[in-house]
């Protein structure tokens, strides 16, 4: 399939693991099926390869992503050579979807087999990225010996770079640690409780992929986030309360909070999901027209203050 005419998307280093990632990735948790949108294998099929051919090459996915892992095996695993390939550990291993964290094992024999389940479904012989799920504790890392298991399958050639999939409260002790390459962490024009934290891994040499960018364009609906939860309506309630729509400037809600975020210097990459062809064209779209213009960025850090304790990074 050609790629897709009109998508020039840049890219960022990916921190010390020198990768040059597209600065929207693509996240597979909506091709979960079962608990997930209605989608069919040929449809997400043509989806996945429709990602590629739209510019980006960045796909994160996890064990706990249900059918996702296997789909892009089917459908990816002969353009493996185009895209960087994220995953997760410690999660439960079979079809089980988004389970809780009680239910995650971080010890050596459910991170190898998850590993290799992994590298089975996805039809590959490497990992590029292997993030610990759902941000345990150190003591329970260190109990755990997790990060250890992750070095041996580095070592015998499995993965090729340990992240973590990171939050408040235990995020500060994992960057202590000075052993995850890479840090998804969850960030947002009205989820900004990281935003410092970003900078931190960053200039620790780590790179940051964000989850939770766009959230859901802002205004959109009442949604809970992950890990301080909102109160219900919370996140609409940031976005009115600083006027954000005002300087939407014919934009959607979707396309300046996803160029928000990529306006944060130490971003590495946004990583965004949809089951929706359109939604990933006007994702693409949003993509490459990169951040928001300096003076419009300033003004939205000026309306939004301090409602987390922290600033824009202007």
């Amino acid at each position: 399939m050609a790629q897709q005419p009109g998508f020039a998307i840049a890219t960022r280093r990916l921190g010390r693991t020198g990768a040059d990632v597209t600065i929207l990735g693509y996240g597979a948790m909506e091709l979960r099926g079962r608990g997930g949108p209605a989608i069919a294998a040929a449809e997400a099929g043509r989806l996945l390869n429709a990602v590629l051919d739209g510019g980006i090459n960045l796909i994160d996915t996890s064990i706990d992503y249900g059918q996702s892992e296997e789909l892009i095996g089917r459908y990816l695993a002969r353009r493996r050579d185009e895209y960087f390939l994220a995953s997760k550990c410690g999660c439960p291993l079979g079809r089980r979807v988004l389970p809780r964290h009680r239910r995650h094992d971080y010890r050596a024999a459910r991170v190898t087999a998850g590993v290799e389940q992994s590298l089975r479904r996805l039809r590959t012989d490497r990992l590029d990225l292997v993030q610990v799920h759902f941000s345990p504790s150190r003591a329970r890392l260190d109990a755990d010996r997790t990060v250890e298991t992750l070095a041996t399958l580095r070592d015998q050639g499995k993965i090729r770079f340990i992240g973590m999939s990171g939050t408040l409260p235990h995020l500060p002790e994992h960057l202590a640690m000075g052993v995850f390459d890479v840090f998804q962490i969850p960030y947002s024009a009205v989820q900004r409780e990281h935003e410092d934290l970003i900078t931190t891994a960053a200039k620790a040499g780590a790179g940051t992929l964000i989850r939770g960018g766009v959230a859901r364009g802002g205004p959109a609906k009442n949604w809970k986030s992950e890990p301080i939860d909102l109160t219900p309506g919370e996140g609409p309630r940031r976005w009115e309360a600083a006027g954000l729509r005002e300087l939407l400037d014919g934009m959607n809600g979707t396309e300046f909070m996803l160029r928000f975020t990529l306006s944060h210097p130490d971003v590495s990459a946004a990583i965004v999901g949809t089951s929706e062809p359109g939604h990933l064209r006007a994702n693409l779209a949003a993509a490459e027209k990169g951040p928001l213009p300096a003076d419009l960025y300033a003004e939205a850090c000026r309306r939004l203050g301090r409602p987390t304790g922290y600033r824009c990074r202007e």
